[in-house]
């Protein structure tokens, strides 16, 4: 007689599929989006605040590792804007982006379901936010024209204003129930699961943002955001594989990967758009893409593993 599937095994073998339906969903519902986007930073607050939960203060440990991680992130995007700038401005600043773009909020998320540290990547996670926040003003000034004439004090307070939301105020949520409310602390904490989902309905509405912008760009536009999708593709497969092998090299690849190449492609779009020439939010909005990619067939092969065994 054949086993009946139990919910447990049934959301087990959901999972791996969780991210391309949301990508088609997004794309299908493009036009919808702007009705529900608003609830995007109350579902990465609430995701991360349950993430944090799990982690104790003690296990921010900034090792080498994550100092490595940072110095190619900043280092690698200055690397790819002169590498790429003799094929133009706007396809160098897409380049740069990509890269410079601090870690997803939802790669601890992610990674703890690969098996890699959710204390390791959430602490390099704070650190390549804070640090973007601090050199974003002076990376843009150099990466030329904005349009917008901001004092450096200004660029720090609106970008950290965007940064401290989604990944200062949950982390310090977390340590206060912590300290003050462990109980309530361990309930939270027990709730993981919900903020693989919360994700989920995020990228519905993330991905359909950026449909509708890609959109409304002419059609002469059209080969230059192919070129910029493309490099967007190289710089994610790069990053994984870079983050994978200085994570193993500290007995940690999957953290190192995730680390390294899960981007917080919503600050990412939103910086491009603020601070760079519009068309070069073409690069992480396909960054989306290609990182959901990467991160949909990692959890489905995992799956598959765990299945078997």
């Amino acid at each position: 007689m054949k086993k009946r599937l139990s919910i447990s095994d049934l959301q087990r073998r959901l999972k791996p599929w969780m991210f391309p339906i949301a990508m088609v969903l997004g794309v299908l519902f493009h036009s919808y989006i702007s009705v529900v986007e608003w609830v995007v930073p109350y579902l990465i607050f609430t995701m991360l605040a349950i993430t944090f939960c799990r982690v104790r203060p003690r296990e921010f440990d900034l090792s080498p590792m994550l100092w490595i991680m940072l110095a190619v992130q900043i280092i690698g995007s200055v690397a790819v804007f002169l590498a790429v700038r003799p094929l133009g401005i706007d396809l160098a600043q897409a380049a740069f982006i990509c890269v410079l773009c601090p870690t997803a909020t939802a790669a601890p998320v992610v990674t703890g379901m690969l098996g890699g540290s959710i204390p390791r990547v959430a602490a390099f996670s704070v650190l390549s936010n804070l640090s973007v926040a601090l050199l974003a003003p002076v990376l843009f000034t150099w990466v030329g024209d904005s349009g917008a004439e901001l004092s450096f004090t200004e660029e720090f307070i609106s970008i950290s204003m965007k940064v401290a939301p989604m990944i200062v105020f949950p982390m310090l949520l977390a340590f206060i129930l912590y300290f003050c409310a462990p109980k309530i602390h361990g309930g939270i904490a027990r709730l993981q699961g919900v903020s693989f989902y919360l994700w989920s309905l995020s990228l519905i509405v993330v991905v359909g943002r950026a449909v509708s912008f890609v959109m409304t760009e002419p059609a002469a536009a059209i080969p230059e955001m192919i070129v910029m999708a493309l490099i967007a593709g190289l710089l994610c497969g790069g990053q994984f594989v870079v983050g994978r092998k200085i994570g193993r090299r500290y007995g940690d690849p999957v953290s190192g990967a995730q680390g390294l190449g899960q981007k917080n492609t919503i600050l990412a779009i939103w910086m491009s758009l603020s601070y760079l020439n519009p068309i070069s939010s073409v690069g992480p909005a396909a960054y989306i893409a290609w990182q959901n990619t990467v991160n949909s067939l990692q959890l489905y092969f995992k799956t598959k593993r765990e299945l078997k065994s």
